[in-house]
């Protein structure tokens, strides 16, 4: 489910991908589901082209897609091998998308964790300074989204992220913006765990409308508090649900 959430938060969906795309994407998920691990030697192109039962051209261009996302490597008379994480293009939007399909790991949803603690609070003050009124009536048009959806789980998932994403393009900040596959990947991993019930939906919301009536009401300072609250409030969730790898 969420894998999917995330291509149309990205508003990447609508245009059937290319066979070497579909291949780059069941390949990549091995990767980075570490049912490759690094160091692997993927199978041959022959091999790969009878298993997805596509031509080897198509498979050397999801190879070559792979290469550029960084997950593998090719070498000559060696064969291609899964590249160390460290590598990996953890920024890209199709490698945060293939991750939704690992199970959860403790170190990477704290790492992503990490990253919403750094971003989110001061997108939320420069949202209260500096957002135009337009972007203010997107993070309020996701907040009721929100309310009206918190007896399901997809739909509150797709307002939730909405909402995170409205505050950051209410920043005016493109660099900003350019993350926001970032805090979409930590969202929709950390609620696979902490909103799996519909009924843990309502907890968050009246935190979620203080951080929008902080932000209309252009107050920098508490918008900034109020969602290191909210972020501080989910990392504690996570960690009674996880257990460090």
């Amino acid at each position: 489910m969420t894998e999917a959430i995330f291509y149309d938060l990205k508003q990447l969906t609508g245009l059937a991908p290319s066979l070497s795309a579909q291949v780059a994407r069941a390949i990549g998920t091995r990767v980075v589901t570490a049912k490759l691990h690094p160091g692997d030697l993927i199978e041959d192109e022959a091999t790969l082209a009878k298993r997805y039962q596509v031509s080897r051209s198509v498979i050397r261009d999801a190879v070559k897609t792979l290469v550029g996302k960084g997950l593998l490597e090719v070498r000559r008379g060696i064969g291609t091998r899964v590249r160390p994480r460290a590598n990996w293009g953890l920024l890209d939007d199709d490698v945060l998308a293939w991750q939704q399909s690992a199970p959860a790991d403790s170190t990477q949803l704290n790492q992503l964790m990490e990253v919403r603690h750094i971003v989110e609070p001061k997108a939320a003050r420069w949202a209260a300074e500096r957002g135009s009124d337009e972007s203010h009536l997107a993070i309020v048009s996701a907040l009721e989204r929100m309310e009206a959806e918190k007896g399901a789980v997809e739909d509150f998932v797709f307002a939730d992220a909405t909402f995170h994403r409205a505050i950051l393009r209410a920043t005016d900040n493109d660099f900003l913006v350019a993350l926001e596959g970032v805090i979409f990947s930590a969202l929709l991993s950390s609620i696979r765990l902490t909103n799996d019930d519909p009924r843990k939906n309502e907890r968050s919301l009246p935190v979620h409308r203080e951080v929008y009536e902080a932000i209309a009401a252009r107050d920098g300072d508490n918008a900034e508090r109020l969602m290191s609250y909210l972020l501080g409030d989910t990392s504690l969730r996570l960690n009674g649900m996880l257990k460090p790898v």
